[in-house]
């Protein structure tokens, strides 16, 4: 066909054929005769054209669907030709009437886990993630080339929960679900309370039960033990007993803070959720970020010591929540924990007589004070030898008698110094005292077996502290409570490990119910009672003392933390 001269007008020409068109046009007159036109062989319609005939082919699918879109109004008969032959899928943004609860009946609350990263189990992307409540899978997006769009058509699964806004969406429709009964799948996502019911956790017992219906005590549950994290597992379940660090993390905003502040928050406010789906919580989105700001110096494959982890744990925390390196209390960590600590030091001169290498003297004495929040104490060595009856004793030492190292008057030996500290007004409204176990020398690690006895309540820390009448009434006691104590146990390996190898570590916790007054032993996912009157009988490492409330002066009276 010769191409028309622009000049020439079309109706001059009249044996030129019209161009083919690029799709059929179902609205031409020639398919609204009630008779086939005799053109139409398997499937192919010969429409006619001036002289010649032009052969067009027409898919039975498509001339269907764009009499569909006609008649609904989607597509109008004057469109241009280039629209495309199968639309993208429309969204709905309300279910149908009647379908309210439309796959609500397939959510499946039992293998529902929300403890676990936020990460699409296809892209591994932290962003915009959905988890479906039907199978409990991670997926990103929720768009029509999304992962979670896909998993609705191939796995026929349908209702997903952004674990951003906690918004439930039902795909591939798009709509947003409100529905009261979905409550409970949103609050187990991000447990949150008032501060009415935080008030009320030390005071009410509440016992709660999860799907299996199993009992279990909100703040007194199992954690999970992914592979060798228990020494991370104690130190969290303390931290969550101190009242002042827990409501502030329960009631607190640190959704502008950075991901550690916002991991432990919503971990301890799993761990006292009373409307939990089992009875265990898992750290794996804390220990996650941890292994990350730690570059890898805690993880949960390898075994490390509670004490370094919760010295680390604390003042990265401290700087998550805003704390300054040169600010005293300027966090809620150091508000709680820190102290302040006088040091005396004078250098050790040479004389004959070996019994005043730890005599003070008047003159030359260097004092300093110096902030702190862990209080170390020293174990008496153990003895070397059996007893009488040839058997090897466990000595036993009380704790007033190790807190004699914070008297002021008996002094140490560090070095070339004679050194001898004191505790300073105001005390903080918790004490963390670390029992130090393992000494390290050229060959071998050690570790001391001395029993360590103590009261669980009303320990007097006042002959620790110099008095100062501004802060403190002199000659008043300074009382303070058990709250959670971890304690370590040696246990022999297999008979199949290799010989001179060391123990290996077991760490536990033992916790105080304030609101029944007993107390819990939580092993990784076991937890069980235990009695008061024989929590000193295990190998303690690590005991958190709180303030009693109502006492005079003390940091802890001087108004409500800062986060």
């Amino acid at each position: 066909m010769s191409k028309r001269p622009a000049l020439e007008p079309l109706e001059d020409i009249v044996d030129a054929p019209s161009p083919a068109s690029k799709r059929a046009r179902v609205e031409d007159e020639e398919m609204t005769t009630p008779e086939p036109p005799s053109g139409i062989t398997n499937g192919h319609l010969m429409l006619p054209r001036g002289e010649d005939q032009e052969r067009v082919d027409i898919l039975g699918a498509d001339v269907e669907e764009h009499a569909e879109l006609v008649e609904a109004g989607a597509l109008d008969e004057d469109d241009e030709d280039d629209q495309p032959a199968v639309g993208a899928p429309k969204r709905q943004n309300a279910p149908e009437a009647g379908y309210t609860d439309l796959y609500l009946d397939t959510i499946d609350r039992k293998v529902l886990d929300f403890d676990f990263e936020k990460l699409c189990s296809v892209t591994l992307s932290n962003i915009n993630v959905y988890a479906c409540l039907v199978c409990g899978k991670y997926f990103q997006g929720r768009g029509p080339k999304s992962q979670a769009y896909f998993h609705a058509l191939d796995e026929n699964h349908h209702v997903y929960v952004n674990m951003e806004t906690k918004k439930v969406y039902v795909l591939p429709e798009g709509y947003e679900v409100h529905s009261k009964s979905l409550d409970d799948i949103k609050f187990v996502v991000d447990p949150r309370m008032s501060q009415a019911e935080v008030a009320r956790l030390d005071k009410d017992p509440k016992v709660s039960w999860d799907l299996s219906n199993r009992e279990y005590i909100p703040g007194f549950i199992g954690m999970n033990n992914i592979k060798a994290n228990d020494y991370f597992n104690v130190v969290i379940q303390a931290l969550s007993h101190v009242t002042q660090l827990r409501n502030c993390f329960m009631l607190k905003d640190m959704s502008n803070r950075p991901q550690l502040a916002q991991r432990f928050s919503t971990l301890v406010r799993k761990i006292w959720n009373p409307r939990a789906f089992k009875t265990h919580v898992s750290p794996h989105e804390l220990l996650q970020e941890i292994a990350l700001r730690s570059s890898k110096r805690f993880t949960l494959t390898d075994q490390s010591d509670p004490v370094d982890f919760l010295s680390w744990f604390l003042n990265n925390l401290h700087l998550a929540l805003g704390g300054s390196k040169t600010r005293p209390g300027s966090s809620v960590i150091q508000q709680v924990f820190q102290g302040n600590l006088k040091i005396e030091s004078q250098e050790i001169t040479a004389r004959a007589d070996a019994g005043d290498r730890l005599r003070f003297e008047d003159a030359a004495v260097n004092t300093s004070v110096t902030k702190f929040l862990i209080l170390t104490l020293d174990l008496p060595a153990a003895p070397l030898f059996q007893d009488a009856l040839e058997k090897n004793i466990i000595p036993q030492v009380p704790l007033t008698t190790i807190l004699n190292k914070y008297n002021g008057i008996e002094a140490q030996e560090q070095m070339k110094n004679r050194v001898r500290y004191r505790l300073l007004h105001p005390l903080p409204p918790c004490l963390l005292f670390h029992i130090k176990r393992f000494s390290k020398n050229k060959f071998v690690s050690e570790r001391n077996p001395t029993i360590v006895t103590f009261p669980t309540e009303s320990l007097d820390i006042s002959p620790y502290v110099e008095p100062n009448p501004k802060e403190y009434p002199p000659g008043e006691p300074i009382y303070y409570d058990l709250v959670a104590n971890i304690t370590h146990e040696a246990v022999k390996k297999k008979d199949d490990s290799v010989e001179g190898e060391q123990d290996m570590k077991v760490w536990r916790v033992q916790l105080k119910d304030r609101s029944r007054n007993e107390w819990y032993g939580v092993q990784d996912l076991f937890v069980e009672k235990e009695r008061g009157e024989t929590l000193f009988t295990k190998e303690s490492y690590v005991q958190v003392w709180e303030r009693r409330k109502g006492q005079p002066g003390g940091a802890g009276n001087k108004g409500k933390a800062k986060a």
